[in-house]
């Protein structure tokens, strides 16, 4: 079988080079993190400061009674907060877990198979790019209800399954996979099926890995309002909706919602990220 390798590559740099380099990416990397540190900070800003002008960015009387606000207020809800987050909690993990078995299968043939219509198709999922959300959200909506899944959670999950940007990724990944790595596979008796699971999948952990971030941080913040108007199928981003939109006395427990949400999807990047970069820098291959 063909050796995966790492191809590293040395960059010579001066020392004036790289201290400018690093205050460069030193300023961008502040821009970057200010609106969440402002966003944690305003959680624990009592409501005078939260309103106070010119706004200040770290709070100066920290307290937890934003927090509490936001417990009073799903305490009082005819919808137990549980039900939002189960909610949210199934839209996303089936929504993953479908797009990227979708994704991978479709992409394989389209990376290491030969048949007719091959290149229009994938020309077809590159079109599909091009478009935005907004402009596919009235055909979403026309399927959705003519399957008759309007109010329904695969009315959000369905779409997520057809994320053109997977299938383009996970193919890209897989032409990079050495042919006579398959081939060898292929003689020794391995079927389709083992080659796909055994061989590619692995392979390709860096596009799915990166899916999974990709699908959870759209998934995650979906109200589904377009599609879903039961209110014991809304998901937690519409009950943070709600609670923002509830005016300056729900200012804090708008601020809390906002960083609980936060948090989750950051969560998973941190613990994530150092496995991701792992397998991008041993993601070359060579026949």
């Amino acid at each position: 079988m063909a050796a995966i390798t790492t191809a590293k590559k040395r960059v010579n740099r001066s020392l004036s080079g790289s201290i400018s380099l690093f205050a460069l990416l030193l300023v961008f990397g502040a821009f970057m993190v200010l609106p969440l540190i402002y966003a944690i900070n305003n959680a624990f800003k009592p409501l005078d400061e939260i309103f106070t002008f010119p706004p200040t960015l770290f709070v100066k009387n920290p307290t937890l009674s934003n927090f509490t606000d936001l417990l009073n207020l799903l305490s009082d809800s005819w919808v137990p907060f549980s039900r939002y987050i189960f909610n949210t909690v199934f839209i996303t993990g089936i929504g993953i877990v479908g797009h990227v078995l979708l994704a991978s299968a479709a992409a394989y043939p389209l990376a290491k198979h030969k048949f007719p219509g091959k290149v229009f198709m994938f020309q077809v999922v590159v079109l599909s790019l091009m478009f935005t959300p907004a402009v596919t959200a009235i055909p979403n909506y026309m399927i959705m209800s003519w399957l008759g899944w309007i109010d329904t959670y695969w009315a959000v999950i369905i779409p997520a399954f057809a994320y053109s940007l997977g299938l383009y990724l996970m193919k890209q990944f897989m032409e990079q996979i050495p042919d006579a790595l398959l081939e060898a596979a292929k003689i020794d008796g391995a079927s389709e099926y083992r080659i796909f699971w055994s061989i590619v999948m692995p392979n390709v952990k860096p596009a799915w890995l990166t899916l999974i971030i990709l699908l959870f941080q759209m998934l995650w913040g979906s109200d589904g309002n377009g599609y879903i108007y039961s209110e014991q199928l809304k998901t937690l981003h519409y009950a943070a909706g709600q609670i923002i939109q509830g005016g300056i006395s729900r200012a804090g427990a708008g601020a809390a919602v906002a960083l609980i949400l936060m948090s989750v999807p950051i969560t998973l990047f941190i613990f994530s990220q150092s496995r991701i970069i792992e397998t991008m820098a041993s993601s070359g291959m060579k026949d």
